[in-house]
């Protein structure tokens, strides 16, 4: 190294004072690295990507109705003649018949992209049957037929968004490629309002810099349009939270962290299945600690068993399972990838408790 980093060219002062101590250039070497490694942590080239054959469908369920008290519309004109004072109606006909009452949603339903008539027939059906036979409990058969016909669209985009909820499917393979070395660390570019400019202190703000967080009702309405900065731990100077959950488990893990951030786009290569799409999962927080590293996600405690937050786990506890695998051949901390209950979330706990959310690689 010393070679390598030796002038070609000679001293540009002929005079230079020959008594000026030599630079030691192991010092300066040894004292980059630590501030490269205390200022980042080691995040191996890895890429999960859902390939090979993938099936879905949708679970049968019972459809909620409850919102859904449709009325029939008038199908009438009323036409006054003013020259003559008399009046006429102009009645409308219902429009495209239908051979049965369902067929009006099932119709609207295959226009979704990710329905296929073929593969789901017998669910639209049951699902349409149970929309009709709601109408007829307070209409006439007539009336049925023209809410159905006149709201057809309108109820087929309250059934397929209940279907979202029952979706499923299985990715027969993930491919996953590894590189040998380390990612850095991609940059957080934020915008803010001008009465959100100042970056909220941390935990109070710092000698004449920034504004404390009083965490009142107010404030945590408001969360995602703040930046925050003054932290001890954090790889990043300012930081933008999507919940009060992230504010309070940052608080956690300033004070029992070794280092963490918040990840930009495209510092994972962590892609998940949903539905025909397959979107860039970016988890929550990156997190050293003495023993290892952790990829955290904070969510509500109703949204933990969807399928889109099992699919982002999935993807990321299968990430993590190669990126611990790499690590121990190159000597670095092994992975773990945790799904937090936002009510578990509790600022006196210390990050340890929270070991036990661990989701473990299928």
């Amino acid at each position: 190294m010393t070679e390598r980093l030796k002038p070609l060219q000679g001293e540009l002062l002929a005079g230079a004072d020959a008594s000026a101590p030599a630079l030691d250039l192991s010092a300066v070497v040894a004292k980059t690295t630590a501030i490269v490694v205390q200022q980042t942590i080691d995040i191996p080239r890895i890429a999960v990507v859902p390939t090979g054959e993938v099936t879905t469908g949708f679970h049968p369920f019972k459809l909620d109705v409850a919102q859904l008290h449709l009325q029939p519309g008038e199908r009438e004109i009323i036409i006054h003649n003013l020259h003559t004072n008399e009046q006429d109606t102009l009645a409308s006909e219902v429009g495209l018949k239908e051979q049965r009452p369902e067929d009006y949603i099932v119709h609207a339903l295959v226009d979704f992209d990710d329905i296929d008539y073929f593969t789901h027939a017998d669910l639209l059906y049951d699902l349409a049957g149970q929309m009709a036979q709601h109408l007829r409990g307070y209409l006439s058969e007539d009336e049925t037929i023209n809410v159905l016909d006149r709201d057809r669209r309108l109820i087929a985009r309250e059934i397929h968004a209940q279907m979202m909820a029952h979706f499923w499917e299985e990715v027969t393979e993930y491919e996953v490629q590894v590189s040998r070395g380390f990612t850095e660390l991609k940059p957080c570019n934020y915008t803010a309002t001008a009465g959100s400019a100042t970056p909220r202190g941390w935990p109070l703000p710092p000698s004449g810099h920034g504004t404390p967080f009083p965490g009142d009702r107010d404030e945590t309405g408001r969360i995602k349009q703040m930046l925050f900065g003054g932290f001890a731990r954090c790889l990043y100077p300012l930081v933008r939270f999507d919940s009060d959950t992230e504010r309070r488990f940052a608080v956690i893990l300033e004070r029992d962290a070794v280092k963490w951030f918040k990840p930009a786009k495209g510092q994972f290569q962590i892609y998940y299945k949903l539905g025909i799409e397959q979107p860039e999962y970016i988890p929550d927080f990156v997190v050293e600690t003495d023993t290892g590293i952790l990829m955290v996600e904070t969510k509500a405690r109703s949204d933990i068993d969807t399928q889109e937050v099992q699919a982002k786990a999935a993807a990321a506890a299968r990430w993590c399972e190669h990126a611990s695998a790499y690590a121990a051949e190159v000597g670095a901390k092994p992975w773990k990838y945790l799904l937090l209950p936002h009510d578990e979330i509790i600022e006196s706990r210390q990050l340890r408790d929270y070991l036990r959310f661990k989701v473990e690689s299928g």
